[in-house]
């Protein structure tokens, strides 16, 4: 891979190293990944420290930390002290964007979901075939997602969709019924709102 290449490859976010842990070398991250059981089988990941380009970093081991909820145990090849540990703080861990996880049907990621556009699709079929009701009938673009929330591990319920509007802010809750279809590739999401939900929330 050229520099030119590598300068425009795409990365995706799995951890932030917050600091040493122990005398051996290991460091402790703050995990962004639902899939944190991968990194005991990688050899090797990415590791970023602002707006740097990303380096590779052999992967000695890895574990969950079982006693700090969302957090993760990793220890680099490079690292054999405290002191080695500590040149890693604020360090982002990295995969390229072509190497993570491929999730199930009706599963997305949130940077997947993160500026797509939202069109309201028309509740009802206009009764006359004019030039007026076809354009009643067209989609209507919403806004934009800006970011989507989550209720957390032990808390059920779905996840709740960010929309700038041009009148403010509007939350859309990210159900089959609702988001009827999601287009990552075409950056599309359209949605059937129901009564209650086609004004910008207060």
């Amino acid at each position: 891979m050229n520099d030119s290449q590598e300068t425009n490859r795409r990365w995706v976010l799995l951890a932030r190293i917050l600091r040493p842990r122990g005398n051996k070398g290991e460091v402790v991250a703050e995990l962004l990944t639902d899939f944190p059981s991968r990194f005991a089988t990688l050899k090797q990941i990415y590791l970023r420290k602002e707006d740097k380009e990303p380096r590779v970093a052999e992967l000695r081991h890895f574990w969950v930390d079982r006693n700090h909820p969302g957090m993760g145990v990793f220890h680099f090849t490079e690292c054999s002290s405290i002191s080695d540990a500590e040149t890693l703080r604020g360090f982002e861990i990295l995969l390229p964007f072509e190497e993570r996880v491929a999730l199930p049907s009706g599963q997305y990621f949130v940077t997947d979901l993160i500026g797509c556009t939202v069109f309201d699709l028309p509740g009802k079929k206009a009764k006359l075939a004019s030039p007026a009701c076809a354009m009643e009938e067209a989609p209507r673009v919403i806004g934009t997602v800006s970011d989507v929330f989550f209720t957390g591990e032990s808390v059920a319920g779905t996840p709740i969709l960010q929309v700038e509007t041009a009148q403010g802010e509007l939350l859309i809750p990210l159900a089959e019924e609702i988001c009827t279809r999601i287009d990552v590739v075409g950056r599309r999401i359209e949605v059937k709102l129901p009564e209650g939900l086609t004004g910008v929330n207060d």
